[in-house]
């Protein structure tokens, strides 16, 4: 009786050993899978936006840290809300004036202008239009050597996609902007006025 019971006792053990290792090896797959981001054959991790680049222009990279730099002003254009960021150097020369002291940004100035587009506010008492969904981040860099043929400035922008959570830069070259801020050639291609605070 007893020598009747070992055999089924390790053919219970062995199926439920070879249950045991069958879910091992499936859940080691999805891991694997999660790790390499090939799930849906889709990446799953975050792109770092600092390796994107404008072809033949300005890399995302040049313009690190730009999300603390000092806010210079807001604005509204249709259905889009942005802000507009300025590094260290060119918040110094907007304090000193620039530009309408005559004098040009100096090489090193940097801004940002971040576009989201508009919603309205769930919360706020009162209907007010707050960012919504990220649509886009320009930037532009002074530098004189570089940019000889632009008015000392570099321009890029990086639309964003939702859907994939990635930045493709719009256009070629670092002259996408110029045309546009020739109009104010005067204030040394900058649009925006450091608002009295």
């Amino acid at each position: 009786m007893r020598m009747q019971l070992i055999p089924g006792f390790i053919n219970r053990h062995a199926r439920h050993l070879l249950r045991s290792a069958a879910a091992s090896i499936a859940i080691a797959g999805v891991t694997i899978a999660i790790v390499l981001g090939l799930t849906d054959g889709r990446a799953i991790s975050a792109q770092d936006k600092y390796t994107v680049q404008v072809p033949e222009g300005l890399a995302f990279a040049e313009f690190r840290g730009f999300e603390d730099w000092t806010t210079v002003a807001v604005s509204q254009s249709g259905n889009k809300i942005e802000v507009i960021l300025a590094n260290p150097v060119m918040i110094e020369a907007y304090r000193a004036g620039a530009p309408g002291n005559g004098q040009p940004f100096p090489d090193g100035a940097r801004m940002a202008k971040i576009h989201w587009m508009t919603e309205q506010s769930k919360e706020a008492p009162d209907p007010t239009t707050v960012p919504g969904a990220l649509h886009d981040i320009d930037f532009m860099v002074r530098d004189s050597k570089r940019f000889p043929n632009t008015g000392a400035w570099g321009y890029a922008q990086f639309n964003y996609d939702t859907e994939t959570e990635t930045f493709k830069p719009l256009g070629t070259g670092s002259a996408c902007g110029y045309a546009c801020h020739t109009r104010v050639k005067a204030k040394d291609y900058v649009f925006t006025v450091y608002g009295k605070r």
